[in-house]
């Protein structure tokens, strides 16, 4: 009887992955930090003007002809207790905010447009082009001439100066968007209005608001300059006034509250973006 030769049957090679390293998170910055550093840093400016200015130096600029901080301070309390100052303050945000609101319509749907519509892009958008080089305080004539009134000339001024940053923004924002995204809504038998709320709108967000927020700076830097040329109200019409009768404390208060309220209006765009991109995948963010 012979006896088969055994087989050892060879144990299986386990493979050991190499463990991943473990990922440390970048260190949040303390809000509180940067709140100091930001608050040093407006602090340092005022204090170096307030020295400038007081010593009247005189080394190529001319400091010594500028209002030192405690006469800017001085003129701002006065006319915070001054009833034209409120007055020209909501005339400023009344026309800010309307022609914003109208371009912020108008632009998107007319950059939405541009961006999906071969046709429209055609009709409109060379006229778009052409007239988008020309800056809008040079448009101040023909908008007397064109309004019966020179409130809303002013309006229309700061709608055509916010108006075309978003325009852009938001054509760009529908030709950057991947195709893909529409092509899969379309086999999942999505109509075109499925593709416009599902993947348009949610997809141009940030670039439309990037506009926005362009824009209303733009919008700003317009009104001002309208109000100084034709208004009757206004804080650009009133830091103006102050200019022609050499009142020049009065003048730094209407340069602050345009930056103030610039300022504002910015931040709160930024804000409603934020809030409203929410759902978007963000990297580690600056404390802000």
């Amino acid at each position: 009887m012979t006896t088969q030769p055994a087989v050892l049957a060879a144990e299986p090679t386990v493979v050991t992955q190499p463990a991943a390293p473990a990922v440390t998170p970048a260190p949040r910055r303390r809000p509180s930090l940067a709140w100091l550093v930001r608050i040093v840093s407006v602090a340092a400016a005022i204090g170096l003007w307030q020295l400038l200015t007081a010593n009247h130096v005189r080394f190529w600029l001319r400091f010594d002809t500028l209002p030192t901080v405690t006469e800017i301070v001085t003129a701002f309390g006065h006319r915070l207790g001054a009833t034209d100052y409120w007055l020209d303050l909501g005339q400023s945000l009344i026309r800010i905010l309307t022609g914003f609101a109208i371009a912020a319509v108008a632009g998107v749907l007319t950059g939405i447009l541009l961006g999906r519509s071969d046709a429209f892009a055609n009709v409109f958008g060379p006229l778009a082009e052409l007239a988008r080089p020309i800056p809008a305080i040079a448009i101040v004539p023909v908008a007397i001439l064109l309004f019966p009134t020179d409130e809303a000339g002013i309006v229309f001024i700061t709608f055509l100066a916010a108006y075309f940053p978003i325009m852009v923004s938001t054509r760009h924002a529908v030709r950057a968007l991947p195709t893909i995204w529409e092509d899969s809504v379309r086999t999942l038998g999505g109509s075109r209005w499925d593709v416009l709320v599902r993947v348009v709108l949610p997809g141009i967000l940030p670039g439309v608001f990037g506009g926005l927020s362009v824009g209303v700076g733009v919008a700003w830097i317009c009104v001002i300059s309208a109000e100084m040329i034709s208004g009757r109200l206004g804080v650009g019409y009133r830091t103006w006034q102050a200019y022609t009768v050499l009142a020049y404390p009065e003048v730094f208060v209407g340069i602050i509250t345009i930056g103030v309220l610039g300022f504002a209006t910015s931040a709160a765009v930024e804000l409603v973006g934020r809030r409203v991109t929410r759902w978007l995948p963000r990297g580690e963010e600056k404390t802000r």
